[in-house]
């Protein structure tokens, strides 16, 4: 908007369900009525304040219907700006007076505090916005959002919901910049909103490596799986079943029936990677649940415990008896079914890293690295590939001997490592959790005082109309961190600066399982709590 123009805005105000509020002219003189004050600063004059009508309310014990606002209302505002008013933001501070009521009792007036942020514009970028700033009429307004709690007659002075208009703007008119997750120091976020105002990308783990550094560590391990004492055996006594090797009859027919017993392997152990990834789309919320994590970790105790033999688990032998009655010539289906049921009947040995790639695939996939996908396939190679090149004879299998043990032993101190780190992230979880939901909600609410938006439409619907950025904070009252964010990295001035120009958001992502918290959460790869978005008009 430019100088020597006219402004119509509007404060919208939500009411929780069963109240409402006096109007501006009750019938009762005893009874207060609505009045926003507005405080404009010099070169800004309000020229018109517009309530709605009010609707009658029959309360109980009144011989006369009261003249009351129900529900969602508007207060409209007219501003008319002086040639001399100068350029860039300006800030029209109002408060609303209100005295709440329900069906049989009135409460004690309240005052609720909000603001008009103005921009002024040079008067030829104005011109080719004023037909949108007439007609969308409430761009310029924002209020106080809603509580934290639940509202009731004690929490009213909170009044729900001063929001920013009908929201038309949405996720998809913006641009996602940067996502970080948990505590992050002053200078930690400091650069997170740096990167993402640069352009910045956080490099993910497969950047810097390269992917195929991954992806070979993966393929090694699927390798080093057939040394242990739960495959290694087993390789000659499925070679004979399927009818490879010695019983091939030719090298190239060994190199097949072993290639399709080998393919079998590798493509259950894909499939069922993919389908456990992509079946688990909240994952990131399944694994910021400590009892998840708490089962896991005790998981992989149990497991890394059976790899020195305190506790006996493995499935491998059932394979033998699945004897179809070996050829001679062997089978390709018999091999192929063989495989696929040695995949599903892994023992201990392996069963431990198939979880672990898995977890680890889920986890990546989950935060947008679409090649994860490829990671439990890449493993079942590994395993594979050794079983064409012994089906056609081509190589000696190393002897079993005491050396299998020690290469066990060391994947159970992987294994049982692996348990210490998903038992301190249990442990992080829950200490993360232990804190007064009160103290939460109160800094929330300062917060919110202090011009940040409750409600996700308000706060991208003003971003969208000021071509402003957006800080999305993911909060819950159970997060320990949220708290310690609000009061320590949030409130350094440096990071209040840097945050000067945007519009902020408190969403409440109480329970991150159901909606819509849980559709936020994933459009944005949160995968715990606190979670901060930066987005930019597109």
């Amino acid at each position: 908007m430019a100088a020597g123009q006219t402004i119509r805005a509007a404060l919208q105000v939500a009411l929780p369900d069963g109240f409402h509020v006096q109007s501006d002219k009750p019938r009762d003189p005893t009874l207060i009525p609505t009045v926003l004050t507005v405080n404009p600063p010099e070169g800004v004059r309000v020229t018109e304040i517009v309530f709605p009508t009010p609707v009658e309310l029959k309360q109980i014990g009144l011989d006369q219907p009261l003249a009351v606002f129900e529900r969602d209302f508007p207060i409209g505002v007219q501003f008319s700006l002086a040639r001399s008013v100068p350029r860039g933001g300006l800030v029209v501070p109002a408060h609303l007076r209100y005295q709440a009521c329900n069906d049989t009792t009135c409460f004690a007036p309240k005052m609720a505090d909000t603001e008009w942020k103005l921009r002024i514009v040079p008067a030829s970028a104005a011109g080719r916005r004023e037909r949108a700033d007439v007609f969308d009429s409430i761009a310029f307004g924002h209020g106080a959002p809603p509580p934290v709690a639940a509202a009731n007659p004690a929490a009213l002075g909170d009044l729900a919901g001063l929001l920013n208009g009908d929201a038309r703007a949405s996720v998809d008119d913006f641009t996602v910049l940067a996502t970080a997750g948990g505590y992050l120091g002053r200078d930690d976020f400091l650069k997170f909103i740096h990167d993402a105002e640069a352009g910045v990308k956080a490099p993910g783990l497969f950047e810097g490596r390269g992917p195929f550094a991954i992806l070979l560590i993966v393929f090694l391990g699927g390798l080093a799986l057939n040394l242990t004492p739960c495959v290694l055996p087993m390789i000659p006594i499925n070679l004979a079943i399927i009818g490879a090797g010695s019983k091939a009859g030719s090298r190239g027919r060994g190199l097949l029936l072993g290639g399709a017993y080998g393919a079998a392997m590798a493509l259950v152990y894909g499939v069922l990677g993919v389908m456990v990834i992509l079946t688990a789309g909240t994952f990131g919320t399944i694994n910021s649940s400590p009892w998840f994590n708490l089962a896991i970790a005790l998981l992989f105790v149990v497991l890394g415990l059976a790899m020195f033999d305190l506790i006996t688990i493995d499935f491998s032998r059932l394979s033998t008896r699945m004897d179809i009655g070996p050829s001679s010539r062997g089978s390709f289906l018999l091999a192929f079914g063989m495989g696929a049921i040695a995949a599903l009947l892994a023992g201990a040995c392996v069963a431990p890293v198939v979880i672990q790639v898995v977890l680890f695939s889920s986890d990546l996939y989950a935060k947008g690295t679409a090649i994860a996908l490829a990671l439990p396939f890449v493993l079942g190679i590994g395993m594979a590939i050794p079983w064409p090149i012994a089906g056609a004879g081509l190589a000696t299998l190393p002897k079993p001997g005491v050396w299998m043990v020690r290469v066990k032993q060391i994947l159970g101190v992987l294994i049982l490592a692996t348990a210490a780190y998903y038992g301190y992230d249990t442990y992080a979880l829950f200490a993360n959790r232990w804190v007064d939901p009160a103290a939460v909600r109160s800094s929330v609410q300062e917060k919110l005082k202090a011009g940040w938006y409750a409600s996700m439409d308000a706060g991208l619907d003003t971003a969208k109309r000021g071509r402003q950025p957006v800080l999305i904070d993911m909060w819950a009252t159970w997060c320990k961190n949220c708290l310690t964010m609000d009061v320590t990295t949030m409130k350094a001035p440096e990071v209040v600066a840097a945050l000067g120009g945007y519009v902020k958001i408190k969403f409440q992502a109480e329970d991150p399982d159901r909606e819509p918290a849980r559709a936020v959460m994933q459009r944005f790869g949160a995968v715990g709590l606190p979670t901060y978005v930066i987005l930019r008009p597109k």
